[in-house]
Formats: structure tokens, C-alpha cells, sequence
């Protein structure tokens, strides 16, 4: 008697650390203030693997939407080598294929022409992802908007995101499947990114294989309406590469990832919102 009580025992604890451990992994949480400060109430595995500062002190963590956060990561490709551990991203190149591996970068690192980046975003409710590219020039003008995601050439123009769906940019199956930084004229200083999640499509925006030159009352409109007080949390640590399970994730375009699976390396938030998110980055050349 008392050895099937024991085994039943034993089977329900079993089953309940399996089903935490299963909750756990299908549950992906992009904000926590507890990834910025010490807690209780974190677990060391989560500590360990998501330690954030502060990018901008001026935009308070208090009262922030959960659903509204907005994770990104720019990935910069190197020859890989033979004792890389990570994942690599084979390229197919004058009929030679070449493997590169993506390595995170702060969004404060100097770019140099010829430069390989690739940009993965996640967000943390359903709706719609745009991305617009602009040139800045040293005297602080911009040039013209485009619209370089959604196209009909990466995921078919499918730009819709959902919690823990992985969106790369470019898909891993383009050709090629990254972004080269080249100046466009000498006295361009950066480019500057805008990453927009929309709870529904924007209108006016009509969706082709090419990127779509908008206006400046287009982009002014939805920055005004959409980047009030938005913060910037960045991961302490940089350089770490690729993992099968961002791949994977990024590839299938279907896997959502896991609460274990490597965070972004900047959340974005804005306090007491749960509208659209418009979110700026600026990527600076070397002089």
C-alpha cells in the first residue's frame, strides 16, 4: 500500500513540474521590470539570461502596456569560422557558397561600408509590422522615406506578428538574405530605422515587390501619433550569435519562440499606452 502511494505521489509531483515547466515555455514575456532590477520573484535561470540597463533614463518603467512592447535585434554577419559554436547563415554567391554567422550589435555601433546586417523583430500582441529606411545627413536632414517591409518578396508581404513570432528581415530565404550599409554620398552620417507595430493595417499603403517610397506627412503623421515618450531597454552584453532556436523560429515564420529562448536585444515601451508603437534607431557610420 504504502509503495503504491509513493508511486502515485511521485507521479503527480512529476506531472506538475512538467506542466510548470511546459507553461513556462509556452509563455513568452517581453516585459519584466525584474530583467533591470533585483527581485524575489525572478527565477536565476530568467536573471542570467536577460539583464537589461537603462537607454533611456528620461522615459519612466512605471505603468507600462505589456502588449505594446516591442523587441529588436540588428544582427551583423562575419566569415564564420571553424570554431564558431553558433548558427550560420549560408549564402550562395557566384556559385560558391559562403557560411556567415550573425552576431547581435548595440544599437551605438559604428558601421563600416559593406557591412552585412539582418533585423529581427518581435512583438507582444497581434497586429501588423511596417519598417521604414531613411538617410541622415550631417547637417540633420533626411532623405526620402521608404518603406522596406512589408514587400511581396520577403514572407509574400505577410507583415503580420503575433507573441513570440519571430520576423526576420530579410527572410532567411531572400537572395541575398541580408541588408550591405553603403553610403549613398559622402556626408551621409547614418540610416535611420523605424520600426512601426500597428494593432491594424495602415492606410495607404499598398504592398509591392519593391520598397514603397512614401511621404513626409505619411511618416510625419505617424510618428506624432505614435513615438510620445517611447523607452529603450538594451541587453548589458553584446556579440552573442545566432542560436538554432532564432533560427528555426525565423525560419518556419509559424514557431513562436519560448520563454527560454533568447530575448531581444532592445525592448522597446512607452508607459500607459496600448496603441500603435513607433520606435526610431539610429545606425551610425564610422567617421
Amino acid at each position: 500500500m504504502k509503495v503504491i502511494l509513493t508511486v502515485v505521489l511521485l507521479s503527480l509531483i512529476t506531472g506538475s513540474l512538467v506542466f510548470a515547466q511546459q507553461s513556462d515555455d509556452a509563455t513568452r514575456k517581453l516585459w519584466d521590470t525584474a530583467f533591470i532590477g533585483p527581485s524575489k520573484a525572478t527565477a536565476g535561470r530568467r536573471r542570467s539570461s536577460r539583464k537589461y540597463r537603462i537607454a533611456t533614463p528620461n522615459v519612466p518603467i512605471d505603468n507600462v502596456v505589456p502588449e505594446s512592447v516591442v523587441g529588436v535585434t540588428i544582427w551583423r554577419l562575419r566569415p564564420a569560422g571553424r570554431a564558431d559554436s553558433g548558427e550560420r547563415l549560408i549564402v550562395h554567391d557566384d556559385n560558391t557558397a559562403k557560411e556567415w554567422v550573425p552576431e547581435r550589435i548595440s544599437a551605438n555601433t559604428k558601421l563600416g561600408p559593406g557591412d552585412r546586417l539582418r533585423i529581427s523583430v518581435e512583438a507582444a500582441r497581434n497586429g501588423y509590422l511596417y519598417v521604414i529606411d531613411r538617410e541622415l545627413y550631417a547637417d540633420g536632414t533626411l532623405g526620402e522615406p521608404y518603406l522596406i517591409f512589408p514587400t511581396t518578396r520577403t514572407l509574400n508581404g505577410d507583415n503580420q506578428v503575433s507573441v513570440g513570432k519571430l520576423v526576420e528581415l530579410p527572410a532567411q530565404a531572400d537572395s541575398p538574405p541580408f541588408f550591405t550599409i553603403r553610403r549613398s554620398r559622402p556626408n551621409q552620417v547614418a540610416e535611420v530605422l523605424s520600426v512601426l507595430v500597428t494593432p491594424t493595417p495602415l492606410e495607404g499603403v499598398q504592398i509591392s515587390d519593391k520598397a514603397l517610397k512614401l511621404t513626409d506627412a505619411q511618416v510625419t503623421q505617424w510618428e506624432q501619433s505614435w513615438s510620445t515618450s517611447v523607452g529603450r531597454l538594451e541587453m548589458e552584453s553584446v556579440g552573442q550569435a545566432w542560436t538554432r532556436e532564432e533560427k528555426d523560429a525565423g525560419a518556419t515564420n509559424t514557431r513562436a519562440l519560448t520563454a527560454s529562448a533568447p530575448a531581444p536585444q532592445m525592448i522597446f515601451y512607452r508607459p500607459k499606452s496600448s496603441e500603435a508603437m513607433y520606435v526610431k534607431l539610429r545606425l551610425s557610420y564610422r567617421k
